[in-house]
């Protein structure tokens, strides 16, 4: 693993095959993204992200969980988030609360409504995962891609102070 910074020589430009592989990347992740979004604009009327937020609440205790930390779990600027529990909210799949501990904070909770959104909407959702992606790999694959996403997660979220992440800005 070479993680050597640029030199003075210039940029380390990526070879043919890691130029091959990065390109792959995109093109499948911006495909797998794009085709996951269609299907739940067209089952459910909310993109994948929304869908994302209603999982993460539907998954937290008591289906609330405050919004910095909803930002955190989906990866996104709190401004945002901001905007889709706006979006939530008026289609009444989601309710923000006032935190009682701190004034300035609130919780997001899922509505009954928005469980069952979510619980209809599941099976189409996994389906088309698991057409897309799944389907399409082994098990040693699946393990793999599993393994190689999570030390290129890791590598983006620096634990130290002050790290540059989309839910603190």
């Amino acid at each position: 693993m070479n993680k050597a910074p640029d030199s003075a020589a210039g940029p380390r430009w990526l070879t043919a095959e890691e130029q091959y592989v990065w390109r792959a990347y995109l093109h499948a992740t911006t495909l797998l993204e794009d085709h996951l979004d269609r299907q739940l604009q067209r089952d459910a009327g909310m993109p994948h992200v929304y869908y994302g937020l209603l999982v993460v609440l539907a998954e937290a205790p008591r289906r609330r969980l405050r919004m910095t930390e909803l930002a955190m779990h989906a990866k996104i600027t709190r401004s945002r988030l901001s905007h889709a529990i706006a979006r939530l909210e008026k289609n009444g799949w989601v309710r923000r609360e006032d935190c009682p501990a701190d004034k300035r904070g609130q919780f997001a909770v899922l509505t009954d409504e928005g469980a069952e959104v979510l619980r209809r909407t599941a099976p189409g959702h996994v389906a088309a995962v698991r057409q897309a992606l799944f389907d399409r790999l082994s098990p040693e694959q699946q393990k793999a891609l599993g393994e190689i996403m999570e030390i290129v997660a890791e590598g983006l979220q620096p634990k130290e102070a002050g790290a540059d992440l989309p839910w603190l800005r």
